[in-house]
């Protein structure tokens, strides 16, 4: 048998045709059945692009965050999530068919295979949701984002739509197993940030840092989170996040 390189990236998913149409076949059964086991109210949605690339970027404060998402995104929507996912038998499998894209976050040379995923994505023409947070927040305030999602936006060219999720805390709070039902939730999708404005300007960190804050702003905007200037930390969850941030430069 041969050792797989612990240098490489591991098993790098690219969203397939079967993804496509197993993220189709969920939609179909679970959207009717969300909205009879919560409360969910829409806004926004008319912000989506109907076609062509684009940057979804929500808050990130429940697990059920990129289910929603990819529930009521309409089209096909590929995430990151941690490698971990790929050593489990339990999702291994399906997680990559639904369009995930598994990433080290140990960072360096190991995320360097999801950043070439996420990039083949958007260039296909599909929508890559992550979380400039980086990690889900334990507290429910808003945290200081990280660039990695104005750097993909600069290299294909593409517009970042900030997402204001509220009430996912509520129906699956931190370090509960089971979710609550009969609760309220809204998912609020913002205006596009166009950031063609920049692309002479690339590599250049103000403008990374700029187009980001003003992310950060959207988002809050969105949700009227509290707003912390400072990074969220790994060391504040007790449970890893489902997602991880694909995160190239600070």
């Amino acid at each position: 048998m041969t050792q797989q390189d612990s240098s490489q990236p591991r098993n790098v998913a690219v969203t397939t045709p079967s993804g496509n149409k197993a993220q189709e076949r969920l939609r179909k059964i679970l959207t009717p059945v969300s909205h009879k086991l919560w409360n969910i109210t829409l806004e926004g949605f008319e912000n989506l692009p109907t076609s062509g690339p684009a940057i979804l970027c929500p808050n990130h404060i429940s697990f059920f965050d990129s289910v929603f998402t990819m529930m009521f995104a309409g089209r096909q929507i590929s995430f990151v999530g941690k490698a971990e996912y790929m050593e489990s038998w339990k999702t291994k499998y399906i997680f990559p068919a639904l369009g995930m894209i598994p990433i080290d976050r140990a960072g360096g040379s190991k995320s360097e295979g999801a950043l070439l995923a996420a990039e083949a994505v958007l260039r296909r023409g599909e929508l890559f949701g992550i979380y400039p947070e980086g990690t889900r927040s334990r507290d429910g305030m808003l945290y200081k984002g990280h660039t990695g999602a104005a750097r993909l936006a600069l290299k294909v060219g593409c517009p970042i739509i900030p997402v204001g999720i509220i009430g996912t805390r509520d129906i699956q709070p931190p370090d509960t197993f089971m979710p609550k039902f009969g609760r309220e939730c809204t998912i609020k999708v913002g205006s596009p940030i166009d950031v063609s404005r920049y692309m002479d300007r690339n590599e250049d960190h103000m403008v990374l840092r700029e187009i980001t804050d003003e992310l950060m702003y959207e988002i809050r905007e969105l949700t009227g989170q509290e707003y912390r200037n400072t990074y969220a930390t790994k060391r504040a969850e007790s449970i890893p996040s489902e997602t991880a941030m694909v995160e190239t430069s600070k």
